[in-house]
């Protein structure tokens, strides 16, 4: 019975990661703004700032545990470390994507376009594709075939698979929910990067570094248990997404 409620837990996330991002596009062609020049610079910079770059540099700093330098245990130079790294280079790749990429398209539209498919495919790559290899664990170990691959598996990324299964059904929706929320994030900051890319000064993209460190502090304190309340984290995430909202419908004058 667990693994059947938890299917429909990672459907849900499934669907959240995948339909949200396609919604929004789909809306912003109906109203006219979206690029899809700035969408697929968007996305192809966070693949290759966040996701090869960025977890490059992981694979030297970051100890295998997940939760710790290496050679230095100390959780609170981990926070610093995880959120400054990923502000440092989804920021710069943002600019990288302005500045060098995208000059013939810089309007309130190409911002707008390029934080939704920046924000989609994490939804996409974090969300959907979690959600789908869950799905397939699930069932290897609905058929006893888990233990067999576990053998071949470091151990402390079979007891993080172990502990993800046994979640809550309501923890993967809320995971799919989170997404939702990232994306509007995303385009905030897109924006922001955009802005300063425009007015040829630099300081906008220090601004975008300082607050995306910032807002991923919350979630490194989650990952090394500083804080274990789970709600105290989404009720904080949930805040940087509605200013973020507020951001982008204020910001759009200037433009």
């Amino acid at each position: 019975m667990k693994g059947e409620i938890s299917l429909v837990g990672m459907s849900v996330q499934l669907f959240l990661s995948i339909f949200v991002p396609l919604a929004f596009v789909i809306y912003g062609r109906k109203k006219s703004w979206l690029s899809w020049k700035a969408f697929g610079v968007g996305l192809l910079i966070f693949v290759l700032f966040s996701q090869v770059l960025e977890k490059v540099v992981h694979m030297l700093v970051v100890d295998p545990s997940g939760t710790s330098l290496k050679g230095i245990n100390n959780a609170w130079a981990f926070v610093a470390y995880g959120a400054l790294t990923a502000g440092v280079f989804e920021e710069m790749g943002r600019y990288v994507g302005f500045r060098f990429m995208l000059k013939n398209n810089r309007t309130y539209g190409d911002g707008l376009s390029f934080g939704l498919g920046h924000g989609g495919m994490e939804a996409v790559l974090i969300g959907g594709v979690s959600a789908i290899n869950m799905m397939v664990i699930s069932h290897l170990v609905q058929t006893g075939q888990f233990e067999q691959i576990a053998s071949s598996l470091p151990a402390t990324q079979v007891e993080m698979l172990k502990t993800m299964l046994n979640q809550p059904d309501w923890m993967y929706v809320l995971g799919g929910i989170e997404r939702t929320f990232a994306i509007a994030i995303h385009v905030a900051l897109s924006l922001l990067v955009l802005y300063g890319v425009r007015k040829g000064q630099f300081r906008y993209i220090i601004y975008a570094i300082l607050a995306h460190a910032f807002i991923d502090v919350a979630p490194a304190l989650y990952q090394v248990k500083i804080i274990s309340n789970v709600w105290v984290i989404e009720t904080i995430f949930v805040f940087f997404a509605i200013a973020s909202l507020v951001f982008i419908r204020r910001i759009a004058e200037k433009f």
